[in-house]
């Protein structure tokens, strides 16, 4: 059977507590179900891309149609390839 995990006073308290135990002492992380955590907001990374001239300008006119930034539309149309590849797998 596991350990009790303590009620801790504050969160800095329980970063300490969490710094010095095992947590298998404490959770049976064979039972644990694994999650997505999908509404958080992703944190970002800046990349370089290069493109060609004339498909960055392409992208710019759908996006414009779209009344949409381009780079909104890059991201969600590199979104939708990856979860379509995802699902093929």
């Amino acid at each position: 059977m596991s350990k009790r995990i303590p009620e801790f006073k504050s969160e800095d308290e329980e970063r300490e507590f969490w710094a010095t135990h095992d947590s298998t002492e404490y959770i049976n992380w064979n039972q644990a179900e694994r999650v997505t955590f999908s509404n958080l907001k992703p944190s970002v990374k800046k990349i370089s891309l290069r493109l060609p001239e004339s498909m960055l300008e392409e992208l710019k006119l759908l996006a414009n149609k779209k009344d949409v930034p381009y780079q909104s539309l890059l991201k969600i149309f590199i979104a939708e390839r990856i979860e379509k590849e995802l699902r093929a797998h």
